[in-house]
């Protein structure tokens, strides 16, 4: 969900053409690799790889919680949050940190750093962006838009249950629905962005 703004967009100016399927290519494709099953198994330990969804209204970060992350300085006044739901391979009905919603954790991100954490039980995750961006601009109907796109992270840290992760990656499959039309990421997050980001984690590095 970050990139520098010439990847957002063709040289033309216009929205990409590409097929929408073409997104969730990639996700299918790490998916199927797998040797391991995706199912969410009744263990404490993450599967190799496991599924998360980000999903809700990004809000500017006040006060963040110490995660035990030396790489992300999440009070740094550059992050914003929203929520993590599960998917696949992680234990979550019977978390007693699970919330009203089925949130089971939390997304920090900045633009400024181009990094990111994840709160979740048992553990916690660091990441940097290292590629990707949103080639489809969708206007929305509504004076919004939908900006969709895939992005590439390495895990600088992983703690707790998460341990065997680090050094490995995270392959989002995002569309971020923009509230007001623009440049993508203009007033981010005051403006409106709600995040619905499927995030494929795995122990691997990226080839």
């Amino acid at each position: 969900m970050i990139t520098n703004q010439n990847q957002n967009m063709p040289a033309s100016g216009q929205p990409a053409t590409i097929p929408r399927r073409t997104l969730i290519g990639g996700a299918v494709a790490a998916l199927l690799a797998s040797p391991r099953s995706i199912i969410a198994e009744d263990t404490d330990t993450p599967n190799n790889p496991f599924i998360l969804l980000l999903h809700g209204l990004y809000q500017p970060v006040v006060h963040a919680p110490n995660l035990g992350l030396s790489s992300v300085n999440l009070n740094d006044g550059s992050y914003s949050t929203t929520k993590i739901y599960p998917v696949f391979g992680v234990p979550d009905s019977k978390n007693e940190d699970k919330q009203d919603d089925g949130a089971i954790g939390n997304f920090y991100v900045s633009l400024i750093t181009h990094r990111c954490a994840y709160q979740l039980p048992g553990g916690a995750i660091a990441m940097q962006f290292t590629g990707g961006g949103f080639p489809m601009i969708i206007p929305d109907g509504s004076g919004g838009q939908y900006d969709e796109g895939t992005f590439e992270l390495t895990i600088l840290e992983a703690t707790g249950i998460y341990s065997a992760f680090q050094g490995g990656h995270n392959h989002m499959v995002d569309r971020l629905h923009q509230l007001v039309a623009g440049a993508v990421f203009a007033g981010f997050p005051a403006s409106g962005y709600n995040e619905f980001c499927f995030c494929i984690i795995s122990q691997y590095p990226f080839p």
